[in-house]
């Protein structure tokens, strides 16, 4: 099976893996939404049935809820948790200081929401999303339908004062009509290039009447797992400062990863 995964799909699925190490049973988990979060629901529902964890997963979009009830995770509302013990997502783009974009698949109010309503929250991401500065992905952010086109004017003209080194605008499509998040509203992608103060540009956008959210997550990633083609598996704990790397043994058989190994 190995054989038949991309090199950024094993990327994707060790750290997945890794970080199933963080769950444990009786814990609440936010359950993120996109490619990466998907391996980790995968995982999560193997250790759910074949070794009897027992968790309640708070999903962030309607395709994760989906996925989880599939593979055997209880779904609950994060009304009816109140309150997480972790939340493992992925990211479009993670800088040195742990800074990400999400929301490239359209999900990141509910991500950031959940995020937010937890007591960690651990990124898995493969190599590709580290930059330095953050700007190459567009930024997602979530408008009302009322006013959009008022709305992309204010932020027009609040982007002249900001330090990005792009400005254009484009809503976000799915096929041939724009594309609804699960709130009922639409996502403008923000074609920056650079965000040289991603806490002031999301202090400003959140104040533009109509806008939702937007897809800069500050201070609120704790770590970041990344996964390499080879195995290798990088983990970076920001509150204690630490480093460390793990190595999956990579096999061409029905068992896609070994054991993990120090």
């Amino acid at each position: 099976m190995t054989s038949e995964l991309s090199p950024i799909d094993k990327a994707k699925f060790v750290a997945a893996k890794q970080a199933t190490e963080y769950v444990k049973s009786g814990m609440k988990v936010g359950l993120g939404t996109g490619s990466t979060a998907a391996w980790l629901v995968q995982c999560l529902g193997e250790m759910v049935r074949d070794e009897g964890l027992q968790i309640k997963g708070v999903p962030t979009s309607v395709r994760t809820a989906k996925l989880a009830r599939e593979v055997g995770i209880e779904v609950i509302t994060l009304d009816e948790a109140r309150w997480l013990d972790v939340t493992i997502d992925g990211a479009d783009e993670y800088d040195d200081d742990l800074n990400l974009i999400k929301g490239g698949g359209g999900a990141h109010l509910q991500e950031k929401i959940v995020a937010t309503a937890s007591d960690r929250m651990i990124v898995i991401a493969d190599a590709s999303k580290k930059v330095d500065t953050l700007g190459a992905f567009p930024l997602p952010v979530e408008v009302i339908p009322f006013g959009m086109g008022t709305t992309q004017a204010l932020i027009e003209e609040m982007l002249i004062g900001m330090d990005v080194l792009g400005r254009t605008i484009t809503q976000r499509m799915a096929g041939d009509t724009p594309f609804v998040s699960d709130e009922g509203n639409f996502i403008f992608d923000l074609h920056l290039k650079r965000i040289g103060e991603p806490r002031k540009l999301s202090l400003m956008l959140n104040q533009i009447p109509g806008v939702v959210d937007n897809g800069l997550f500050i201070d609120t990633c704790d770590m970041v797992i990344v996964g390499h083609s080879d195995g290798r598996v990088t983990v970076r704990d920001i509150l204690n400062d630490a480093t460390e790397e793990v190595r999956f043994n990579v096999l061409d058989d029905d068992n896609i990863f070994a054991d993990v190994t120090d």
